[in-house]
């Protein structure tokens, strides 16, 4: 069958990923979509059961670190399109292990980069053709200071310079032209791979596009991390446990509007530039563990805000930044994208979808996910 177009779509098991995936494979039945995916602890194949035997899907089980490997699959498949999404992506991971971080994060994405310019400079393929599409992260930036203008203590309803309103805790945003500041050995690998990704579109002349998100939520989403992790121990009344004094502040953004934001700038953005992508949707992260605390609750059927006393102060982590908030009034202004939620109703969504798969939740953390490889797929 031949396909319009050929796309690698990297770490399509994990959680950002599958949606993407997903939705590819869905509203593109005329592109061959090939997941590619080494299945480290974070992949599930599992998440992707539903589109698993269409006809314009494959999954490849391949490190990106494998330059041999990646090329010939790129040569193979007449890749025109790479969504690049693998990476490691937990900070308190990375303190303990840095070396593997900047292993996957960076030589991985070199890996790629390399592979898809060779493929690219020896294809007649048109610049318009082909792209190169590198998912990072707002955590390159730094972090932002807690703000009070004129006085007014956060949060407070502010706007970005598309004009949009939201609740902020600062007056200040993360733009594409703000100056990179990583803290953490996550951000630095992942600042690291922008800027080959940059250098290969200023050197090479490789079609790239680079997006920076803030933290995402929603279903399928690995139980290391705050949100499907608190629900999780809500459900069994285990203890929450809270940095700090639970002061810093993140920007949400519901995966599904993540993902129907990469669709967009996949097709329609523009070579060699950077897009925020953000929900203009700034919490405090223990405002934010109230709210599952009492949402859990109540759809338990506990009397809501019941488990309150579940949340445990715990010594803060090191190099933790204050506060992320993204601008993305570049996205909305030349694209016209932005958040399709508000938060309470993506929380709401959130948490039904893991008490309602409480099968996925308890699979995924006594590891039987890991087992669904060899069960369809057959052993290597």
């Amino acid at each position: 069958m031949n396909f319009k177009r050929n796309i690698i779509i990297t770490g399509g098991a994990g959680f950002i990923g599958s949606h993407v995936v997903r939705l590819f494979v869905n509203n593109y039945p005329e592109y061959k979509i090939i997941n590619l995916d080494k299945l480290t602890y974070a992949g599930n194949l599992a998440n992707l059961k539903d589109i698993e035997d269409k006809p314009n899907y494959r999954f490849v089980k391949m490190d990106i670190c494998d330059f041999d490997g990646v090329y010939q699959l790129m040569q193979d498949e007449h890749v025109d399109g790479i969504i690049h999404l693998a990476a490691e992506s937990h900070v308190d991971r990375s303190i303990k292990d840095p070396f593997t971080f900047a292993q996957t994060n960076v030589m991985g994405t070199l890996s790629l980069l390399q592979a898809a310019n060779q493929i690219y400079s020896a294809s007649r393929i048109p610049h318009s053709a082909f792209k190169f599409y590198h998912i990072s992260t707002d955590e390159v930036y730094g972090a932002l200071e807690l703000t009070h203008p004129l006085g007014i203590e956060p949060p407070f309803t502010t706007k970005a310079s598309s004009g949009k309103h939201h609740l902020a805790y600062g007056d200040q945003f993360f733009t594409e032209d703000k100056k990179y500041q990583p803290h953490s050995p996550y951000s630095a690998s992942k600042a690291s791979s922008d800027h080959f990704v940059r250098a290969f579109h200023d050197t090479y002349g490789l079609p790239t596009v680079i997006t920076n998100c803030s933290n995402n939520y929603g279903p399928y989403q690995f139980p290391e991390k705050l949100i499907p992790l608190f629900i999780n121990n809500i459900r069994h009344r285990k203890p929450l446990p809270v940095y700090g004094k639970g002061e810093n502040v993140r920007d949400w953004l519901y995966v599904e509007d993540h993902a129907r934001a990469i669709d967009l700038i996949f097709h329609e953005g523009k070579v060699g530039e950077t897009y925020n992508i953000g929900g203009f949707n700034e919490w405090k992260n223990i405002d934010l563990i109230k709210v599952l605390i009492n949402t859990v609750d109540r759809l338990l059927g506990r009397k809501e805000g019941e488990d309150m006393d579940l949340i445990t102060y715990v010594t803060d982590r090191a190099g933790h930044d204050l506060r992320y908030a993204i601008d993305s009034s570049k996205l909305q202004r030349e694209l016209g994208w932005e958040p399709s939620l508000q938060f309470e109703e993506g929380i709401e969504k959130t948490v039904r979808w893991y008490l309602d798969h409480q099968e996925w939740l308890d699979n995924v953390t006594s590891g039987d996910y890991q087992k669904y490889y060899e069960e369809y797929y057959g052993k290597e």
